[in-house]
């Protein structure tokens, strides 16, 4: 089992998988490369807020995700920046409830909302995550 706090071991994808033991976390990341053609990289945060490594996902410079694991979930921050705000809250009546609570709850901050996105289970929240990256990419 790794350890995310040690920055002296770099963990793969699939050592990451296996740490969080979910198959919704390979569906994830495997449909965020193919959809975008987009690489993982796999960085460490030394960040008082989510230290640890965690996995981005960027497509053209810009970040479309980054994703934090944990044991048997894993949690996925999309931003929503002022870019993307319209388009959002256009689609945001049409999402779980769950995630029309986060983006309530989530305080804006230099015109951005971080939304930490909790994926356990491959419903309609999963969606909703999915749904936010394709904003992002879009804009």
């Amino acid at each position: 089992m790794i350890d995310l706090q040690d920055r002296s071991h770099c963990p793969t994808l699939k050592e990451i998988a296996a740490y969080v033991n979910n198959p919704v976390f390979d569906e994830f990341c495997t449909q965020i490369k193919e959809t975008y053609h987009s690489k993982e990289k796999i960085e460490f945060s030394s960040c008082s807020w989510e230290p640890g490594w965690n996995i981005k996902f960027k497509k053209a410079g810009k970040n479309l995700c980054t994703v934090y694991p944990r044991e048997s979930f894993f949690t996925v921050l999309a931003v929503v920046g002022q870019k993307e705000k319209e388009a959002v809250e256009s689609i945001l009546p049409d999402c779980s409830a769950q995630l029309q609570e986060t983006y309530r709850l989530t305080k804006e901050g230099n015109g951005q909302r971080w939304l930490m996105i909790d994926l356990e289970d491959r419903n309609s929240l999963f969606q909703d995550a999915l749904r936010l990256i394709e904003i992002r990419r879009g804009q």
